[in-house]
């Protein structure tokens, strides 16, 4: 009986494993707002992961158009974006998953970046070849970081 417990217990964590299976770029499922329910991931997202992300460069580089009082020690808030202050008082963790994914859903005359996103483009291009990016492309932040960015947005309320 003692080989069972293990055996089974094993068979869980694989069975938890695939069920928590990010959801791919092309089949997020966006309401009529822009809204995304469902978890790209199934798991949790960190909010200190959520803030990493936010600050860096390669992927979300947030700070280069908004800003955020309680981050104030990072350098170099731009101001072409509105503040985030208050988003998790503002909006649901689905629309914030939206914006984050695909904010021309919800702002169709945003100049924000698709993070979650990999095809559809009309603009990007391969590196600095001159060339039209073949697609799918690269997402700029994956499912979880998404997710990450979601859960520190939520933190900041009003």
């Amino acid at each position: 009986m003692k080989r069972i417990i293990p055996i089974t217990a094993g068979v869980a964590l694989a069975a938890t494993i695939a069920v928590a299976a990010d959801i791919t770029p092309e089949n997020v499922a966006f309401d009529e707002y822009g809204a995304v329910a469902e978890s790209l991931t199934g798991v949790a997202g960190d909010p200190a992961a959520g803030l990493v992300a936010m600050e860096t460069k390669s992927q979300g580089n947030c700070f280069a158009c908004h800003q955020i009082s309680a981050a104030a020690e990072i350098p170099f808030h731009g101001s072409i974006g509105p503040s985030l202050d208050g988003a998790g008082s503002r909006w649901d963790a689905a629309q914030l998953r939206g914006i984050v994914a695909t904010a021309k859903n919800t702002f169709p005359d945003t100049v924000m970046p698709s993070f979650y996103k990999a095809s559809g483009f009309i603009r990007p291009g391969d590196g600095f070849t001159g060339k039209a990016g073949t697609e799918p492309l690269p997402t700029l932040m994956t499912a979880q970081q998404v997710e990450d960015v979601v859960a520190y947005l939520l933190t900041l309320t009003e």
